[in-house]
């Protein structure tokens, strides 16, 4: 029986394409360039730092970012907001938690993330990012922290992610449930590998989720 549901937040809550396309601004490439590079990325299992040296070769990313951040102190460059929500978010953390489930947001983010999605008044019981707990997914002791926090056995975990790799067998590992939301580039691109249907469940939406957690 689940009691626990947990986030992760790059595209499962937050759809990035916003992030992505200043990015490709700040670089001066087009977006259709910087989208469709990731979703390499996403294809061939590289890490997403490489997609910023195959569109400028030799990049500094921390100096890039350091950079960006003095030019234009107020945007959002590389950050999101509640515009950033995918529309069926709020909806579908409201019927969970009337359902009586306990719903916390965790995931691999940064440390300003943290205070964004608290902004949002998103309707969950807590909120953690890597950066505070300096771990970071797939490591096991990430899932490990996720359990401890949720008070429950892992068992009774849902884990949210659109990751096989991050999410799905390393919840699976530890013993808690995973669903994989089929959207953004690795979502579905994993949602069809055999691991995500083995070890977890895919679904195209998180309105899905109440119905097939608490079943009637």
């Amino acid at each position: 029986m689940t009691k626990a549901v947990v986030f992760d937040v790059g595209e499962t809550l937050i759809d990035e394409t916003r992030i992505w396309s200043r990015w490709a601004d700040r670089l001066g490439v087009s977006r259709f360039a910087m989208l469709g590079v990731i979703g390499g990325m996403a294809a061939t299992g590289r890490p997403l730092r490489d997609a910023f040296e195959l569109l400028s070769p030799g990049i500094d990313l921390e100096a890039e970012q350091i950079a960006w951040a003095a030019a234009e102190p107020e945007s959002l460059r590389v950050n999101f907001d509640a515009d950033d929500l995918y529309p069926d978010v709020r909806r579908a953390l409201s019927e969970l938690r009337s359902r009586g489930l306990t719903v916390i947001i965790a995931g691999n983010q940064p440390p300003q993330a943290k205070a964004a999605l608290e902004r949002m008044g998103l309707p969950v019981d807590a909120i953690y990012t890597s950066a505070e707990w300096e771990l970071e997914k797939p490591d096991p002791e990430f899932f490990l922290k996720v359990k401890e926090v949720a008070g429950v056995k892992a068992a009774e975990i849902c884990y949210v992610g659109d990751r096989v790799d991050n999410d799905v067998m390393p919840a699976h590992a530890v013993g808690m449930h995973p669903v994989l939301i089929r959207r953004g580039p690795w979502g579905y691109l994993h949602a069809e590998l055999p691991q995500a249907s083995r070890y977890g469940t895919v679904v195209d939406s998180l309105d899905a989720l109440p119905d097939l957690l608490t079943p009637a």
